[in-house]
């Protein structure tokens, strides 16, 4: 490992995403992995199955939030098993500088998406420490919550046609953009120059199913999480990578020497999603983003977390679509 791999090496220690795309058909387009010695976590790919694009309308929307909502240790009988237990148990990220990770000194998982689970956990229980926080890939998050193995997934997780037609989504709490990022002396400017060029992203992400999609014919590089990407980039075993712009960003925060390049490569809304038929849970839900917006937490959150990755100053929060 070089020194600069070291510079970063506790960061990593430290620190995996996820448009509207679904269906009954699909085409398989060729991925490679990386050249060996791989970084631990990186799994070779036979292929990137792209789902054929169906109508998507209403992609955004969600239920509308309870009303009243209820105080804490008064929720819905349908949300009896987590009462009981006295905990939320949530899928996240442990990967994701400042949004899901690690603190290499504390040992704890924090972040901008940690906080809104735990805004989740103060709602049903008065109190944002009666959580369970199961670190997860990107493509164990669905079959987590289908198994019953964590009550809700919080964790860059975009909202897409496929995923919905799996789980249920919340409304939007966090609006993403995927783009690039590349060593600063590539001289790559964006996707359309790495043609025939390694670009790396996670299983089960779309941001990988973009990467094969895009007509430049990036080759598209699959691997268990974030972090293997950053390594891959700076061993050279891949030219780029390609994801959500506030996962770049946090790369770009460890690794001076890498950039974000480009315009946006398409939208990536994120929802916490939820197993499907657990419709007072889900209001229940909306209804706390709704508060974490309204009291100021959503952007004391991003400030602290987000304001020195991303350019510019603290968005509004997204506004929420509801169909019922």
């Amino acid at each position: 490992m070089n020194r600069r791999l070291v510079a970063v090496g506790l960061a990593l220690a430290a620190v995996t995403l996820t448009g509207c795309s679904a269906g009954s058909g699909t085409t398989t387009i060729p991925a490679v992995s990386a050249v060996d010695p791989k970084p631990a976590g990186a799994q070779d790919a036979a292929g990137v199955s792209q789902p054929a694009v169906q109508n998507c309308d209403g992609l955004l929307a969600s239920k509308r939030p309870l009303s009243p909502m209820p105080k804490p240790g008064a929720m819905p009988a349908s949300m009896a098993g987590i009462v009981a237990r006295g905990k939320l148990v949530v899928g996240v990220d442990q990967n994701t500088f400042n949004v899901g990770f690690r603190d290499p000194f504390t040992g704890e998982i924090q972040g901008f998406d940690i906080d809104m689970a735990r805004a989740i956990a103060q709602a049903v229980f008065g109190d944002p420490n009666a959580i369970q926080l199961r670190a997860v890939t990107s493509d164990q998050r669905i079959p987590m919550l289908q198994s019953g193995d964590v009550d809700i997934v919080v964790r860059t997780m975009s909202i897409t046609c496929d995923r919905k037609q799996q789980v249920d989504f919340s409304a939007v709490y966090y609006e993403a953009t995927q783009r690039v990022l590349v060593k600063k002396n590539s001289g790559v400017a964006g996707m359309d120059q790495l043609g025939g060029k390694r670009v790396c992203a996670t299983k089960s992400s779309t941001s990988l199913s973009k990467i094969a999609q895009f007509s430049a014919k990036p080759i598209p590089v699959q691997v268990a999480d974030w972090t293997d990407c950053l390594v891959m980039l700076q061993q050279n075993q891949v030219d780029a990578v390609s994801t959500d712009d506030v996962i770049l960003a946090g790369m770009a925060a460890q690794d001076k020497y890498t950039q974000l390049v480009g315009p946006s490569l398409g939208a990536e809304p994120y929802g916490m999603a939820i197993k499907q038929g657990n419709e007072d849970f889900l209001r229940f839900v909306n209804g706390v983003i709704e508060q974490v917006k309204a009291n100021g937490g959503w952007a004391n959150s991003y400030t602290k977390w987000l304001g020195g990755l991303i350019p510019g100053t603290t968005p509004n929060p997204p506004v929420p679509q509801y169909n019922g």
